[in-house]
């Protein structure tokens, strides 16, 4: 089985792989480790895929979360998650776990290698022909794969733009704090007992860190005391769909199969649950069965976008939401559940709904 792309998504593909018993072939323009301008935080579900990929952070520098914060002008409202923490962690650090897995169970990795066309069963690598059996497309959202491949239908819903930065701080959250501005989100997440992970997205084009940081008062607050720890690292963060995720001997996984926007937190999370599954197709030869399969990791990502992203295009929609969760917790504690996945969607209930619409209503 070869992979183009040295990601995340892709070395959790060729871990998947190298569990069912396949050889492996990682192959990326890069050198590791690889960095993405990202939120860096993995919530307990996320935590439980890497554990099925055998990928330990013991001993990595990390930080530790227990739920999300939402924070308006005016409105806070928190939840623990139903079980486990989050965990926050430089990409860097997550990428070289990925690696040390994947080497240890005999993963093959080219790196700084150009790939070229894509033949029947076989690949160009630095100009020589590489024969596999499977060709996974990990390499993003300009996708060189899905394009040979004919698997470029479907949809693209949002693009917006991000900002990453590291600061110091002495109070690092115990939560994902989510700030609501006007036109923006913010989020912190804690990556060390000292350390934390600020992002910043938007629809329109952003401009310098401190100027947007500027335009959401409370985050400027928290941030007061705070030194910055690295330099800031833009990115493009996409929603879209794809008709199609695999041929008979192609798969598309991580963005290279459609994304979902950066602030659900869901990226890494939808990634490792691709690779588990796309390994089971692997194992019964049979690639519908990860295309299925894709389908189902997709739904509830794709809800949780659209339902997120009401509050960034209404401002009236965002203060009545903030304060129906603030009037009724219960409501925004239910919703974090189906978030992780703890609790199914269609168990939140329309009396859950209803209430949350009352609530929003009266607020």
């Amino acid at each position: 089985m070869f992979v183009l792309g040295g990601g995340p998504a892709g070395l959790a593909a060729a871990i998947s792989a190298r569990q069912q018993g396949l050889r492996a072939t990682v192959a990326d323009i890069q050198r590791p480790p690889i960095d993405k301008a990202c939120g860096e935080g993995l919530m307990p579900d996320s935590m439980d895929e890497l554990h099925r990929l055998g990928v330990s952070l013991e001993g990595k520098p990390q930080g530790s979360f227990r739920g999300i914060r939402f924070i308006g002008p005016k409105h806070c409202v928190e939840s623990e998650f139903p079980r486990g923490r989050g965990v926050g962690i430089r990409r860097t650090v997550l990428h070289q776990a990925l690696i040390d897995t994947a080497e240890r169970l005999g993963v093959d990795m080219l790196w700084e290698s150009r790939v070229g066309a894509l033949r029947p069963g076989a690949v160009l690598v630095n100009g020589d022909i590489m024969r596999c059996k499977w060709i996974v497309g990990a390499d993003g959202q300009k996708s060189h794969i899905r394009k040979w491949a004919g698997l470029t239908a479907g949809k693209v819903f949002e693009r917006r733009f991000a900002l990453r930065q590291h600061f110091i701080t002495e109070e690092p959250p115990q939560f994902v704090e989510i700030y609501w501005g006007d036109d923006s989100q913010a989020y912190i997440t804690p990556m060390a007992p000292n350390e934390i992970c600020v992002a910043v997205i938007a629809t329109r084009k952003l401009g310098s860190f401190e100027t947007e940081i500027a335009k959401l008062s409370r985050l400027q607050e928290r941030l007061r005391s705070a030194s910055a720890s690295s330099t800031v690292r833009g990115a493009i963060t996409v929603s879209s769909r794809l008709k199609r995720v695999h041929t008979d001997t192609v798969a598309l996984i991580g963005e290279a199969s459609g994304s979902v926007d950066a602030i659900t937190g869901q990226g890494l999370a939808l990634s490792f649950r691709q690779a588990l599954s796309l390994g089971q197709a692997f194992a019964a030869k049979d690639l519908r069965i990860y295309g299925r399969m894709h389908r189902e990791i997709d739904a509830l990502p794709q809800f949780m976008r659209r339902t997120m992203l009401l509050m960034d295009k209404s401002s009236t929609v965002r203060n009545r939401a903030l304060r129906a969760f603030e009037a009724k917790p219960s409501l925004f504690e239910r919703m974090l559940a189906v978030h992780v996945g703890e609790l199914p969607l269609l168990k939140f209930g329309a009396g859950a709904v209803a209430s949350l619409g009352w609530q929003m209503l009266t607020a």
